[in-house]
């Protein structure tokens, strides 16, 4: 567990460097510290001892290495944005198949319509914007709710405090992928690396930490 902690720590510590790097820091720094950021994540998961289930932390673990490979996708320099897309869209499969895992497909309407609703209204501000993406972004939008659902999903059923990192983690994961979304196809946004970034590696952080199983209190 103080490998996991450590580790944790150090997610952070290089997170916040590369918020950092993308205002004042050099393109070599951003290289650096965007990858490390995930990479450490991931040996979070790895580590964290008394899994939820060995299944649970491989597809996790999955997930993280797909959000490594779009990390790389979306900061060279080229038209990869596409590739990006479909690493963090193979990506979100893998979370969703995490989930399922831990007591199969759920369904409540009460539990979807949150996610649809939300999907629906971001898809209508992109929509006059995506252009020759509009498939490709549609695609990727359902999977991205899809995981959400899943995620709380998961929490409704489990009631655990894995399961709630992991519906946390997934919400702002929402959240990360649509700043991005809005500030690429729709407008510019103020302070677009700290809101993206920010809730895009607490959100890995937190789906790493699901992996374990906690003690109930």
């Amino acid at each position: 567990m103080i490998a996991a902690w450590t580790l944790s720590a150090a997610a952070v510590i290089s997170g916040v460097v590369y918020i950092w790097t993308t205002y004042a820091g050099t393109q070599t720094q951003r290289y650096l510290f965007k990858p490390l950021t995930t990479g450490l994540i991931l040996l979070v998961a790895l580590t964290l001892p008394d899994p939820v289930s060995a299944l649970y932390r491989g597809l996790v673990a999955a997930g993280i290495i797909l959000s490594l490979a779009g990390d790389v996708f979306l900061m060279l320099p080229g038209n990869t944005f596409v590739w990006g897309l479909a690493s963090f869209l193979v990506a979100h499969l893998f979370y969703i198949g995490a989930y399922v895992s831990r007591g199969g497909f759920r369904f409540h309407w009460f539990v979807l319509l949150p996610f649809v609703l939300y999907g629906a209204v971001l898809l209508y501000l992109l929509w006059p914007h995506i252009g020759e993406f509009r498939i490709p972004v549609i695609v990727y939008a359902v999977v991205l709710v899809a995981m959400g659902w899943q995620a709380a999903e998961l929490w409704w059923g489990v009631r655990d405090t894995a399961a709630l990192l992991a519906m946390v983690g997934a919400i702002l994961f929402l959240a990360s992928d649509s700043i991005l979304a809005l500030d690429k196809f729709r407008s510019p946004l103020p302070q677009r690396d700290l809101l993206i970034m920010s809730t895009y590696y607490a959100a890995q952080l937190l789906i790493a930490w699901s992996v374990h199983r906690f003690v109930r209190i």
